[in-house]
């Protein structure tokens, strides 16, 4: 917002400097884009000068030679200039030599096309002005010769360009911020003194002009007044009112219109002016618009209103858009005698609403999507029709139509000077707090001892300051007031923090690591799916547990129960773009439905598709064990030892796994979940990927994880070589070779005791066929032996070797297979 200080000065009475000011605004919260420095700078050796004749310059035919009087600053020049308007009689601007113009542009006598030149005849643009120009700066008047240019020239003007934070709506205009800076200066704001309280009593009712206003929708429009003023004559504001528009960036466009514009930017009120011939049944009525309803706005472009946009009709047609902008037929004209001044407050959200969905934005929307305080809307009411009568004429006449009200405000704070003082870390005499909220207007209703340190007072909250409503809001605006760069410095005490990162991120970055350590890509995707996808991962029920009450888009309507759906759309979009990336995981938050109640888990998913691009290294294709291999890394990282856990077959709900090619472990009973093996291939084909896809998902509880924290211990290493034995069993064909070698493992250790230690058992073939019975299988172990302290010898090793299939066969009923 663009705050000019020839306005502020309206109210209070600055003399500070540019950068002063600048600082404190700074300083009182808000931050300062840009100060802009308009007018001439000053301008030494630029006079006033009388063009006393003009002749052609003998060598141009463009150029002429000029004799001009500049009186007591060095009498009658001759001057070449090449303006076509440098007539004799006429009072110019004259830089004489030993002037610098802007741009570092000095001034010297000098010869042009053989013609000696003492001084230049100044444009606008010459002299700091800007603007365009067809030829030099004639004056108004006679001012006197020699009279020095600054004396003559408009006065300049700096503008702040300031962004108001959106907390701060009171600050949308220049009362508000000349309010700030009148207490950080400690100076008297000065407030605008308005000559109209409303109606005249003696005043006509003209009710053919305005018969009433009706309010349909008062949720959306809490307070809507409408005054008529009869009698006015549009034409141009006056020089001062177009000045301070022009300092601001506004157009003037007619003395209304102006005017609406510049209380807009005094109070931060939006105003509007209805040319009261043009209201259809000389009403108003405040409605949501028709759905398809259409209005050609200000900017002439026609816009498709639906139900939830709030416009200002009249009997007939939206005539306004509400708190955003107006028909191109709704307001003043030339022939404009008797208008309507609308003063309105609009909910926020409806028209932040509409802005939004219509694509329009407009200074009156900015500030009504911020806020506009409802209990001084009738202040800027009088005020504008104030200056509509000072600058257009006409009178107040009747109906004042008023529907709604500001319901009436208090709201009091009551905070103590030891609060504030122990909340800011030092101490502020309690007579500059006490300042401080006079000077802010946030008046001291009530002063009480306390038993500590100072008094305790009930402060009273003005409506613009809705922001205020608790004690420690008071202690940030002592301390604005009192200066952030006094605050003293203090040494800073923290107690050292020991813990690690959250588990949740700890599992986060050991998962990421791992796979990407293992050639995959991580992705990042929407926590947010369509229904559409669920279908094929859970029930109707899960799905509709979790469905948004609200979704923005329909493709984002639902919570992931998956990582896997996120990476399909990544691993179609890679093949699509011929990347190569055929491995792909993610980290993530998913949801779980479980009993009726959703889960918010840790999860990692992972896809592997099979890939035909042509290396020079064929490596083996993934399969159901590959991801198992994977699943049972990551389980572990979790504190879940997977090869202990039961496995079952994916299929009912979960469509989006091929049956008999994939499998599910654990459940939300334990606090955790696994899905893995082989996507369904009818489901893959019809999303446009290409081959089979491998996939893994495994989400866990965060506390589970928490419970789950290993710490890694330093355990001693042997320095002595291993001895290696093997050993085949024949067991029944349905038993796991996991249980086999646990049954193996657990003799082996037994049988060993402290002697040395049994430092691994592995399974490295299992053989059906030739030589094996039916209904058998044959599974070979590798068992590993070592001692810490010395080299084994093959006696011991044997000896125990042989009494560990001993053992093994009588416990078991297992065969060694010779």
């Amino acid at each position: 917002m663009k705050i000019s200080l020839n306005w502020l000065k309206d109210y209070i009475a600055l003399e500070a400097s540019p950068e002063e000011i600048s600082r404190a605004i700074t300083f009182l919260g808000f931050e300062v884009e840009e100060v802009i420095h308009t007018g001439a700078p000053k301008l030494d050796n630029v006079v006033v000068g009388e063009i006393l004749t003009r002749d052609k310059h003998p060598n141009a035919d463009k150029l002429s030679v000029c004799t001009v009087d500049v009186g007591p600053a060095g009498g009658v020049k001759t001057i070449v200039c090449g303006a076509p308007n440098c007539d004799a009689g006429k009072r110019v601007i004259v830089a004489l030599p030993g002037a610098v113009l802007p741009g570092d542009f000095a001034i010297k006598k000098s010869k042009i096309r053989g013609q000696e030149s003492e001084g230049m005849l100044c444009a606008t643009d010459e002299i700091g002005l800007g603007g365009e120009h067809a030829g030099i700066l004639l004056l108004d008047g006679s001012p006197a010769l020699g009279t020095p240019a600054n004396e003559v020239l408009p006065a300049g003007d700096v503008v702040f360009d300031v962004e108001i934070t959106p907390n701060r709506p009171d600050c949308q205009s220049h009362l508000g911020i000349a309010r700030e800076l009148a207490a950080w200066f400690k100076l008297e704001l000065n407030y605008p003194q308005t000559k109209c309280h409303g109606v005249p009593a003696n005043a006509d009712e003209r009710k053919d002009l305005l018969s009433g206003v009706q309010v349909d929708a008062p949720t959306d429009c809490p307070l809507y007044t409408a005054h008529v003023i009869t009698g006015v004559k549009v034409g141009p504001s006056p020089e001062w009112l177009q000045t301070r528009l022009n300092a601001v960036g506004l157009r003037p466009i007619n003395n209304i219109v102006d005017v609406g514009n510049f209380v807009m930017l005094e109070y931060g009120q939006p105003l509007h002016a209805f040319d009261a011939a043009e209201l259809g049944g000389n009403r108003i009525v405040v409605r949501h618009a028709r759905q398809g309803e259409k209005i050609t706005t200000l900017d002439e472009k026609e816009r498709r209103l639906d139900e939830s946009m709030l416009v200002i009709a009249d009997a007939e047609r939206p005539v306004v858009i509400a708190g955003i902008m107006g028909g191109e037929d709704s307001g003043v004209n030339a022939g404009t005698t008797d208008i309507v001044l609308e003063c309105a407050i609009f909910k926020r959200q409806t028209v932040r609403r509409t802005s939004k969905a219509l694509g329009l934005s407009s200074d009156s929307s900015y500030r009504y999507e911020r806020g506009v305080d409802p209990h001084t809307s009738l202040e800027a009411a009088y005020r504008a029709i104030d200056l509509i009568i000072e600058t257009a004429g006409g009178q107040l006449v009747g109906p004042a139509c008023k529907v709604g009200g500001d319901v009436p405000w208090q709201c009091e704070v009551v905070v103590t000077h030891d609060y504030i003082c122990d909340k800011l870390g030092f101490d502020i005499p309690a007579e500059e707090m006490k300042a401080s909220f006079e000077a802010l207007e946030l008046r001291v209703t009530r002063e009480e001892a306390t038993e500590k340190r100072g008094p305790a007072w009930t402060v009273s909250i003005p409506s613009w300051r809705q922001d205020l409503d608790r004690p420690i809001d008071l202690v940030e605006e002592v301390l604005r007031l009192h200066g952030t760069e006094k605050i003293p410095a203090a040494r800073l005490l923290s107690p050292g923090l020991v813990g690690d990162d959250d588990p949740v991120v700890l599992f986060n970055r050991k998962l990421t690591d791992f796979l990407v350590g293992h050639d995959f890509h991580e992705c990042a995707n929407y926590t947010l799916r369509s229904g559409k996808e669920l279908s094929a991962w859970v029930s109707q029920t899960s799905s509709a547990e979790l469905s948004l009450d609200n979704p923005f888009v329909a493709d984002q309507s639902h919570l992931r129960p998956t990582l896997v759906l996120g990476l399909l759309d990544t691993l179609k979009l890679n093949q699509a773009r011929g990347t190569g990336a055929t491995r792909l995981c993610e980290v993530g938050r998913v949801f779980v439905e479980h009993n009726g109640q959703n889960y918010e888990c840790a999860s990692v998913g992972f896809v592997i598709a099979e890939s035909d691009a042509g290396t020079w290294l064929k490596r083996e294709p993934a399969d159901f064990y590959t991801v198992k291999h994977y699943m049972g890394a990551l389980a572990s990282a979790a504190g879940i030892d997977f090869a202990r856990q039961p496995l079952g077959a994916v299929s009912g709900d979960y469509l989006g796994w091929q049956q008999e090619h994939s499998a599910l472990a654990g459940g939300m009973s334990q606090g955790w979940t696994a899905r893995f093996g082989l996507l369904n291939v009818a489901m893959v084909k019809a999303l446009g990927i290409e081959g089979r896809v491998y996939a893994g998902s495994f989400s866990i509880l965060p506390e589970k994880l928490a419970s789950a924290k290993i710490r890694r211990r330093f355990s001693e290493f042997s320095l002595y070589p291993a001895a290696l034995r093997d050993l085949a069993l024949l067991v029944d064909g349905a038993l796991p070779a996991e249980e086999v070698r646990k049954h193996l493992q657990k003799t082996a250790r037994a049988v060993v005791g402290n002697a040395f230690a049994v430092e691994a058992v592995t399974v490295f073939d299992v053989y059906r066929g030739k030589g094996v019975p039916e209904h058998q299988k044959s599974i070979a172990f590798s068992l590993v032996f070592r001692s810490g302290e010395r080299t084994l010898t093959d006696e011991e090793v044997n000896a125990v070797f042989q009494k560990i299939q001993d053992e093994l066969v009588t416990a078991t009923g297992y065969t060694v297979r010779k």
